[in-house]
Protein backbone atom coordinates (compact mmCIF):
# COMPACT_ATOMS: atom_id res chain seq x y z
CA UNK A 1 0.00 0.00 0.00
CA UNK A 2 1.53 3.42 -1.00
CA UNK A 3 2.53 5.68 2.16
CA UNK A 4 -0.77 7.98 3.14
CA UNK A 5 1.05 10.73 5.00
CA UNK A 6 1.78 14.00 4.82
CA UNK A 7 3.53 17.30 5.92
CA UNK A 8 2.03 20.76 4.87
CA UNK A 9 3.38 24.12 5.82
CA UNK A 10 1.58 26.83 5.60
CA UNK A 11 2.81 30.85 6.60
CA UNK A 12 0.80 34.03 6.00
CA UNK A 13 1.45 37.39 7.40
CA UNK A 14 -1.40 36.32 10.20
CA UNK A 15 -0.50 32.66 11.03
CA UNK A 16 2.33 29.87 10.49
CA UNK A 17 0.75 26.51 10.67
CA UNK A 18 2.55 23.15 10.52
CA UNK A 19 0.52 19.79 10.09
CA UNK A 20 2.15 16.30 10.06
CA UNK A 21 -0.32 13.49 9.11
CA UNK A 22 -0.52 9.58 9.10
CA UNK A 23 -3.66 7.99 7.56
CA UNK A 24 -2.91 4.66 8.92
CA UNK A 25 -1.40 5.30 12.32
CA UNK A 26 -2.32 4.82 15.89
CA UNK A 27 -4.10 8.12 17.39
CA UNK A 28 -1.14 9.94 18.54
CA UNK A 29 -1.73 12.98 18.48
CA UNK A 30 0.25 16.25 19.28
CA UNK A 31 -1.96 19.74 18.73
CA UNK A 32 -0.93 23.28 19.93
CA UNK A 33 -2.24 26.15 18.44
CA UNK A 34 -2.68 28.63 21.22
CA UNK A 35 -6.04 27.85 21.64
CA UNK A 36 -6.71 25.15 24.39
CA UNK A 37 -10.24 24.15 23.13
CA UNK A 38 -9.14 24.12 19.54
CA UNK A 39 -6.07 21.97 20.54
CA UNK A 40 -8.78 19.84 22.71
CA UNK A 41 -10.91 19.29 19.74
CA UNK A 42 -9.21 18.50 16.74
CA UNK A 43 -7.19 16.42 18.96
CA UNK A 44 -10.45 14.24 18.69
CA UNK A 45 -9.88 13.90 15.46
CA UNK A 46 -6.96 11.94 15.93
CA UNK A 47 -7.56 10.03 18.62
CA UNK A 48 -11.26 8.75 17.18
CA UNK A 49 -9.55 8.46 13.44
CA UNK A 50 -6.76 6.21 14.78
CA UNK A 51 -4.71 8.95 12.37
CA UNK A 52 -1.63 10.12 13.88
CA UNK A 53 -1.58 14.11 13.93
CA UNK A 54 0.81 16.76 15.04
CA UNK A 55 -0.43 20.30 14.40
CA UNK A 56 1.28 23.22 15.57
CA UNK A 57 0.57 26.67 14.72
CA UNK A 58 1.22 30.20 15.76
CA UNK A 59 -1.07 33.11 14.65
CA UNK A 60 -2.14 36.58 15.87
CA UNK A 61 -3.96 36.00 18.66
CA UNK A 62 -3.61 39.56 19.90
CA UNK A 63 -6.23 40.16 17.13
CA UNK A 64 -8.28 37.57 17.67
CA UNK A 65 -8.83 33.90 17.28
CA UNK A 66 -10.25 34.11 13.41
CA UNK A 67 -7.05 33.68 11.43
CA UNK A 68 -5.77 30.49 13.60
CA UNK A 69 -8.52 28.21 13.99
CA UNK A 70 -9.38 28.95 9.42
CA UNK A 71 -6.01 28.18 8.78
CA UNK A 72 -5.52 25.08 10.82
CA UNK A 73 -8.48 23.93 9.20
CA UNK A 74 -7.31 25.08 5.70
CA UNK A 75 -4.05 23.54 5.95
CA UNK A 76 -5.39 20.35 8.14
CA UNK A 77 -7.73 19.80 4.82
CA UNK A 78 -4.49 20.20 2.37
CA UNK A 79 -3.09 17.55 4.63
CA UNK A 80 -5.75 15.22 4.22
CA UNK A 81 -5.72 15.75 0.51
CA UNK A 82 -2.26 15.17 0.12
CA UNK A 83 -2.58 11.58 2.13
CA UNK A 84 -5.85 10.34 0.77
CA UNK A 85 -3.85 10.38 -2.87
CA UNK A 86 -5.67 9.29 -5.62
CA UNK A 87 -8.27 7.90 -2.86
CA UNK A 88 -8.34 4.41 -4.99
CA UNK A 89 -9.30 1.53 -2.94
CA UNK A 90 -10.87 3.37 0.49
CA UNK A 91 -14.17 2.82 1.61
CA UNK A 92 -14.98 6.63 0.74
CA UNK A 93 -18.24 7.45 2.38
CA UNK A 94 -18.74 6.97 6.43
CA UNK A 95 -20.63 8.22 9.41
CA UNK A 96 -21.07 8.11 12.99
CA UNK A 97 -23.14 8.70 15.89
CA UNK A 98 -21.87 10.08 18.92
CA UNK A 99 -22.96 10.58 22.36
CA UNK A 100 -21.39 12.51 25.06
CA UNK A 101 -23.82 12.61 28.00
CA UNK A 102 -26.16 14.71 27.26
CA UNK A 103 -25.14 15.52 23.38
CA UNK A 104 -25.53 13.42 20.93
CA UNK A 105 -23.74 14.44 17.10
CA UNK A 106 -23.65 12.94 13.69
CA UNK A 107 -21.68 13.31 11.18
CA UNK A 108 -21.59 11.81 7.49
CA UNK A 109 -19.32 12.25 4.98
CA UNK A 110 -17.52 11.08 1.61
CA UNK A 111 -14.12 11.64 0.32
CA UNK A 112 -15.69 12.75 -2.99
CA UNK A 113 -13.02 14.84 -4.25
CA UNK A 114 -15.54 17.72 -3.76
CA UNK A 115 -15.39 20.11 -0.79
CA UNK A 116 -18.76 20.90 0.69
CA UNK A 117 -19.76 21.28 4.41
CA UNK A 118 -23.51 21.38 5.56
CA UNK A 119 -23.31 22.67 9.23
CA UNK A 120 -26.19 21.87 11.78
CA UNK A 121 -25.45 23.01 15.67
CA UNK A 122 -27.14 25.57 17.95
CA UNK A 123 -24.82 27.21 20.72
CA UNK A 124 -25.86 28.51 23.76
CA UNK A 125 -23.14 30.99 24.46
CA UNK A 126 -20.88 32.94 22.54
CA UNK A 127 -17.39 31.08 23.58
CA UNK A 128 -16.38 27.46 24.23
CA UNK A 129 -13.61 28.41 26.56
CA UNK A 130 -11.85 30.83 24.61
CA UNK A 131 -12.71 29.21 21.03
CA UNK A 132 -15.62 31.77 20.04
CA UNK A 133 -18.08 28.76 18.99
CA UNK A 134 -19.36 30.29 15.34
CA UNK A 135 -15.48 29.64 14.61
CA UNK A 136 -16.40 26.22 14.72
CA UNK A 137 -18.58 26.15 11.67
CA UNK A 138 -15.83 27.90 10.18
CA UNK A 139 -13.05 25.44 11.19
CA UNK A 140 -14.96 23.18 9.79
CA UNK A 141 -16.21 24.87 6.04
CA UNK A 142 -12.22 25.22 5.49
CA UNK A 143 -11.83 21.83 6.38
CA UNK A 144 -13.81 20.40 3.60
CA UNK A 145 -12.50 22.42 1.01
CA UNK A 146 -9.34 21.93 1.33
CA UNK A 147 -9.87 18.36 1.73
CA UNK A 148 -12.12 18.24 -0.63
CA UNK A 149 -14.35 16.16 1.17
CA UNK A 150 -18.49 16.34 1.62
CA UNK A 151 -19.07 17.06 4.90
CA UNK A 152 -22.79 16.89 6.95
CA UNK A 153 -22.43 17.59 10.67
CA UNK A 154 -24.88 17.48 12.93
CA UNK A 155 -25.55 18.62 16.74
CA UNK A 156 -28.64 16.58 17.56
CA UNK A 157 -28.93 17.57 20.92
CA UNK A 158 -27.50 18.67 23.85
CA UNK A 159 -27.19 21.67 26.51
CA UNK A 160 -23.66 21.94 27.62
CA UNK A 161 -21.84 23.53 24.71
CA UNK A 162 -18.35 21.48 25.11
CA UNK A 163 -20.36 18.50 24.88
CA UNK A 164 -21.72 19.41 21.98
CA UNK A 165 -18.70 20.15 20.15
CA UNK A 166 -16.49 17.36 21.57
CA UNK A 167 -18.84 15.11 20.62
CA UNK A 168 -19.45 16.62 17.11
CA UNK A 169 -15.29 16.36 16.31
CA UNK A 170 -15.29 13.09 18.17
CA UNK A 171 -17.76 12.20 15.01
CA UNK A 172 -15.59 13.78 12.39
CA UNK A 173 -12.73 11.33 13.74
CA UNK A 174 -14.49 8.23 13.76
CA UNK A 175 -15.87 9.20 10.71
CA UNK A 176 -13.03 10.44 8.51
CA UNK A 177 -11.16 6.89 10.15
CA UNK A 178 -13.80 4.82 8.97
CA UNK A 179 -14.40 6.61 5.08
CA UNK A 180 -10.20 6.61 4.44
CA UNK A 181 -9.34 3.13 5.56
CA UNK A 182 -8.43 0.74 2.37
CA UNK A 183 -10.93 -1.67 1.34
CA UNK A 184 -9.26 -4.14 -0.78
CA UNK A 185 -12.25 -5.39 -2.70
CA UNK A 186 -12.72 -2.40 -4.29
CA UNK A 187 -11.16 -1.86 -7.35
CA UNK A 188 -12.42 1.80 -8.67
CA UNK A 189 -11.95 5.10 -7.05
CA UNK A 190 -15.97 6.19 -8.12
CA UNK A 191 -18.24 5.23 -11.09
CA UNK A 192 -16.96 8.75 -12.62
CA UNK A 193 -13.50 6.66 -12.77
CA UNK A 194 -11.58 9.65 -10.37
CA UNK A 195 -11.93 10.95 -7.37
CA UNK A 196 -10.01 14.25 -8.00
CA UNK A 197 -10.88 17.29 -9.23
Amino acid sequence: MADRTAKVERETKETKVSIGLNLDGSGETKVETGIGMLDHLVSQIGKHGIIDLAVAAHGDLSTDEHHTVEDVGLALGRALDEALGPREGIVRMADALVPLDEALASVALDLSGRGYAAIEVAWTGERIGELPADLISHFLWSLASEAKLTLNARVLSGVNDHHKAEALFKALGRALGAASRPEPRRKGASTKGTLKA
